[in-house]
């Protein structure tokens, strides 16, 4: 009887043992709060129209500086890659027989003024006595015709005379234009000018320079389509200013100015040509550097601007993630057209007033919570990089 006795309440502290076991079981584990995320609230607003473009500059003026007449080069009177000025002198070649030349076209000249004269005073004398028929018609007219001659040669003799002046003048070289002058193409002591305007040397002009780049024609459909459309207000073609980045990612101090766009498209390239001038004050740009640029064509409207950290990109396109009033988290898949600053301009995929995730997207799943609070770009870092990896998209 004590034994059965002890049993029974053996056997109840067991069974409510298991209980307390069962109990335990259904619970299941402790869940984990919602990750909390940094965001922004967007709001429709206006931004400059922007293009990243790669141009190659080029001479606002460049004149090849040749030799005009046939000699020998007697000196170069400039120092390679110099700037000079126009009229300058920068080569000399031989006026030893361009001035013989002049001289004989001089003494040709005054030979012809004096027959000219001879046969103005003879046709005077027969002019005289034709009325008084002393003089031949035959005779008159042979008198009027020499005078005629004459006074024919006195001009094509003065004519020779001046040629010859211009080629003297042209052993000089002198500078066509303001500009730096390039190497030296001819030494001294080359027979130049014989048969061809031989190349001596280059000026270029480098302040201002020019800046040539092309556009698409799709970039360009697309620009008059928003237009079209109220979504794009293009700048006057002689106002879209231009900033140039240099070789090494610093941005250049002068702005520039769009200053000729073709009206035709080009075949082999299948874009149109555009070109920018830019001030070189400094000489820093030299002509046939390539460079990055942006070209401000207008203002965008109605567009959305969101940190560079949110926006990620899949094989699908651009997206961000969002937090709705809900507290999950949804997927919204965007069009950028450009960035600005830290941001990515959206044009299309937000609504005003959507809360876009920039800091802790790397810890969101779409359709999961979120606990979000306003993103503070100083504490970006709070949340980790939100572009280090994309997650994948939730079901």
């Amino acid at each position: 009887m004590k034994s059965s006795s002890l049993r029974t309440p053996l056997l109840c502290l067991g069974l409510l043992a298991l209980a307390a076991c069962g109990k335990g079981k259904e619970q299941g584990p402790p869940q984990m709060p919602p990750p909390e995320v940094g965001v922004i609230r967007v709001q429709p607003q206006s931004s400059p129209l922007t293009k990243d473009l790669v141009g190659r500059l080029s001479s606002y003026r460049s004149a090849d500086v040749r030799a005009r007449v046939a000699g020998v080069l007697l000196k170069r009177a400039y120092t390679e890659g110099t700037d000079v000025k126009q009229g300058q002198l920068l080569f000399q070649i031989d006026p030893a027989p361009l001035k013989a030349t002049l001289d004989a076209a001089q003494a040709s000249l005054a030979q012809a003024q004096a027959t000219y004269t001879n046969n103005k005073v003879t046709a005077q004398r027969v002019r005289e006595l034709a009325p008084k028929g002393y003089v031949s018609k035959s005779d008159l007219d042979n008198a009027l015709a020499a005078e005629r001659s004459a006074a024919a040669a006195v001009q094509a003799a003065r004519a020779n005379v001046q040629t010859a002046r211009i080629n003297l003048g042209y052993a000089s070289v002198t500078a066509p234009i303001d500009g730096r002058a390039g190497q030296q193409q001819v030494t001294e002591g080359a027979l130049v000018g014989n048969g061809e305007a031989t190349l001596l040397t280059t000026v270029d002009q480098i302040d201002p320079l020019y800046v040539n780049f092309t556009m698409s024609v799709a970039d360009m459909e697309q620009m008059r389509h928003a237009q079209s459309s109220g979504n794009v207000t293009l700048a006057d073609p002689n106002k879209a200013s231009v900033q140039i980045a240099l070789p090494d990612g610093s941005a250049y101090a002068e702005a520039g100015t769009l200053d000729f766009s073709s009206t035709t498209v080009d075949p082999a390239t299948g874009a149109v040509n555009l070109r920018a001038q830019i001030p070189n004050p400094k000489h820093g740009l030299l002509p046939g550097m390539y460079v990055t640029l942006k070209a401000q064509l207008g203002e965008q409207h109605k567009v959305f601007l969101v940190p560079q950290l949110a926006v990620l990109r899949d094989t699908v396109g651009a997206y961000v993630f969002t937090v709705g009033k809900d507290g999950k988290v949804a997927r919204r898949d965007v069009t950028t057209s450009a960035a600005s600053g830290g941001n990515w301009v959206v044009t299309a995929g937000l609504a005003a007033g959507e809360q876009v995730i920039v800091s802790g997207v790397q810890n969101v799943k779409e359709g999961e919570p979120a606990k979000a609070s306003p993103w503070q770009p100083s504490t970006a870092g709070n949340h980790g990089p939100a572009a280090a990896s994309a997650p994948a998209r939730g079901k």
